[in-house]
């Protein structure tokens, strides 16, 4: 997922979006550990999207935070 498309994200979607990417994680890690993977570049390219995600989610709150004080 490119940062631009996350950045054009709602709050709301970016909050749904995170819980996806996140159990998506889970059950690669899952397949990883029981040999079930087949592409583990996966995982990198999913943690790497949670982490643009929350860079967003950051960038959002600290908008808000000028905006206030």
């Amino acid at each position: 997922m490119k940062i631009e498309k996350v950045r054009e994200l709602t709050e709301a979607e970016l909050d749904q979006e995170l819980r996806k990417m996140k159990n998506e994680l889970f059950n690669l890690r899952f397949q990883h550990v029981t040999g079930q993977l087949e592409n583990p570049i996966h995982m990198k390219d999913i943690k790497r999207d949670i982490a643009r995600i929350k860079t967003v989610i950051r960038e959002n709150e600290l908008t808000a935070q000028q905006k206030i004080g």
